[in-house]
């Protein structure tokens, strides 16, 4: 006879447990017979609906957590850059400036603004080089545009020397305005600036202008 048309559910045991575990044996046995009780009184009809809205459960929860993993994967980025480096120190040696970003997945997401961590490797064609890691913010904004501010500390190592900062540790500040495409890949021109915050005898500083382009980590 099928289920839900006043014949019993034949349930032979409890829900596995462990050995020894009197107390969990025995409440699992009257969970089973309350489940039991419960089945016998549904109709064919309510019996299929409360089947089928059990198993639309477990599909919605498996497609959430599928999407979520999705997303924490596409929320990483690689982003590549191309500019030009001035220094503003006299007699240094202006040049240009490629660079590589890794931006992580956000540990604060709100409605508009996101926080994640992020880390840079910049090179100037003069042998100049810089190694930062830091915060990194992001503003969405309508028809997927986007601003995008970071401040990576940093070690700057010149290449020749009067690109010398005034001392190895720097700070890069950097924003950006961006506008991401449906794949997903996005475009944005970035103006940096790095300095050692008067920590040093000199501060000459450098500004940098990029061209970026995201690519994220799916």
């Amino acid at each position: 006879m099928p289920l839900g048309m006043g014949s019993p559910l034949s349930v032979d045991r409890p829900l596995i447990i462990g050995k020894g575990n009197k107390r969990l044996h025995k409440l699992s046995r009257k969970r089973v017979g309350r489940f039991k009780r419960t089945i016998t009184t549904l109709s064919p009809p309510e019996f299929h609906e409360v089947m089928g809205k059990e198993m639309k459960n477990r599909i919605a929860l498996s497609a959430a957590f599928a999407v979520g993993l999705a997303g924490s994967a596409l929320s990483q980025e690689i982003v590549l850059g191309a500019g030009y480096s001035d220094y503003s120190r006299r007699g240094a040696e202006d040049g240009v400036i490629l660079s590589m970003e890794y931006i992580h997945r956000p540990f604060y997401e709100g409605r508009v603004f996101s926080a994640r961590l992020a880390g840079a490797i910049e090179v100037v064609e003069t042998g100049d080089a810089f190694l930062g890691g830091g915060l990194s913010g992001k503003w969405d904004l309508q028809q997927d545009w986007f601003i995008e501010a970071s401040v990576l500390p940093g070690a700057f190592i010149e290449g020749t020397a009067l690109n010398d900062l005034g001392s190895t540790f720097e700070i890069r500040s950097q924003l950006a305005v961006g506008k991401r495409f449906k794949s997903g890949k996005a475009l944005s021109l970035a103006l940096s600036h790095k300095s050692n915050a008067s920590t040093a005898d000199i501060n000459p500083g450098v500004n940098a202008l990029t061209l970026r382009w995201h690519i994220p980590l799916n």
